[in-house]
């Protein structure tokens, strides 16, 4: 059986209380958790500079 490949890292990232709590409340807006909510913007600001790859699918 093949291993399958773990396709997500995890770091540490330290920010703010301020920038937190917009972050937080940014996320709740939105329905995502505060987790996602990073994973998005940080995933849109690369869709958008033109450094994230495109899927396949596309």
């Amino acid at each position: 059986m093949a291993k399958k490949e773990n396709t997500m890292k995890s770091f540490v990232l330290r920010v703010d209380a301020e920038t937190m709590e917009a972050l937080e409340t940014w996320a709740a807006d939105e329905f995502r958790s505060t987790n996602g909510q990073l994973q998005w913007i940080i995933n849109e600001a690369l869709r958008k500079s033109g450094r994230l790859k495109k899927k396949k699918s596309e």
